[in-house]
């Protein structure tokens, strides 16, 4: 039997007036289911994609700065043997008709999951075909299609690519292209952390980001992106609230064997420790390759990175979150969110004012010297 969810095995077997308890204490405030327009519904069954929809409580004195924000997590399309032009195409073509959904949701910022055109071949070490989905951030072909899309649905996309950095020598980087509602590149952000555990071979292709923890101003808010293997920094997730982030997007492809206890924790503490909403998306489905690979972990060589688990959610600074979209389908996740609470709750428990970030910069600062000992007392 397939396993779809936690919420979907929660509903099937607790009986209704302990699920409302159960839910409080796992997700928080209870969200509010969205209508979805018949138009989207449709669309969502047409082209076999699971559409959920949410909006986050929150009452305030001020009007509302409301927020409707789109997750989309999706399988590759063509078998990664096919011609790179072609799984490109493809992937293009899914992702148009899942956007056209969230249009109709009445989205206003999109983000795709990391390395959305292309299988995570990062996996297998090999550097040919694998390279060749690189692409520049600025304009390439895959920013041309989603300023397309910006601009014709009024629309903020974060597009996570392989980028070829053809300013330095062609060199690749893991990267978001962050698109403005107007259909103009705003800027782009690179991945900070890169993982070395098990099949995550990634420092093969592109090394840690030399942007920092840039925060986008947009029509809808400020925002930033965190790309997957940051989100197990808490000092990374922590920056983008230092420069003023109201939104943290965390588009990653990551597998149920290595991680999936972590992930539903993660992005909702980095939301209430910083005081802004986070995305976690993360892709689904299994990517089979034409070549064995080995890990960094001692198994037998395999073909497959493993199940990519889905589960994409939305939290927010008071741990509110919503349900997370299946393990095992591809979907969108339209979630309703009101900016005022980042504020509220910050004013209420004060973790950024009782941060003591000097305490910290200070006690960091003397840890990265060479002549560092450990404040560490000993019994004499």
């Amino acid at each position: 039997m397939e396993f779809a969810s936690v919420e979907e095995t929660l509903r099937k077997y607790i009986p209704e007036n302990e699920l409302v308890e159960v839910n409080r204490v796992l997700y928080g405030k209870p969200c509010r289911p969205l209508k979805i327009p018949d138009q989207a519904q449709s669309l969502s069954k047409d082209k076999i994609f699971e559409l959920q929809g949410y909006e986050v409580p929150n009452v305030s004195t001020q009007s509302p700065r409301k927020v409707t924000i789109g997750l989309i997590q999706n399988q590759i399309v063509a078998p990664t043997d096919a011609p790179i032009p072609d799984q490109i195409e493809k992937l293009h073509k899914r992702i148009g008709d899942i956007t056209e959904a969230a249009a109709l949701c009445g989205v206003n910022i999109l983000c795709f999951q990391e390395a959305w055109t292309m299988p995570f071949a990062f996996c297998t070490r090999e550097k040919i075909p694998w390279t060749d989905f690189a692409e520049s951030a600025e304009d390439g072909p895959t920013t041309k299609f989603c300023q397309q899309l910006s601009k014709k649905f009024n629309m903020v996309i974060i597009s996570p690519i392989l980028e070829r950095d053809s300013t330095h020598g062609g060199v690749l980087w893991n990267t978001a292209v962050v698109i403005s509602n107007t259909g103009s590149v705003l800027g782009k952000t690179r991945k900070n952390h890169i993982p070395r555990v098990g099949d995550f071979n990634e420092s093969t292709y592109y090394m840690e980001g030399d942007t920092g923890h840039r925060v986008f101003q947009t029509a809808f808010g400020k925002i930033a992106v965190n790309i997957c293997y940051g989100r197990h920094h808490p000092l990374n997730w922590m920056m983008y609230g230092v420069h003023g982030a109201e939104i943290v997007f965390n588009p990653s492809a990551t597998v149920g064997a290595l991680s999936e206890p972590m992930w539903p924790i993660e992005a909702r503490c980095a939301a209430i420790a910083n005081h802004y909403f986070t995305c976690a998306i993360n892709r689904v489905g299994t990517e089979t390759f034409p070549n064995e690979f080995t890990s960094g972990d001692g198994k037998a060589a395999h073909k497959d990175f493993g199940h990519f688990y889905g589960s994409s959610y939305v939290a927010a600074p008071d741990g509110t979150r919503t349900p997370g979209l299946c393990r095992t389908r591809d979907g969108l996740l339209v979630t309703t969110v009101d900016l005022n609470m980042c504020q509220q709750i910050s004013d209420k428990w004060c973790f950024r004012m009782t941060a003591r970030h000097d305490m910290y910069a200070d006690a960091l600062k003397e840890s990265t010297s060479h002549d560092f000992k450990q404040n560490l007392i000993k019994e004499k």
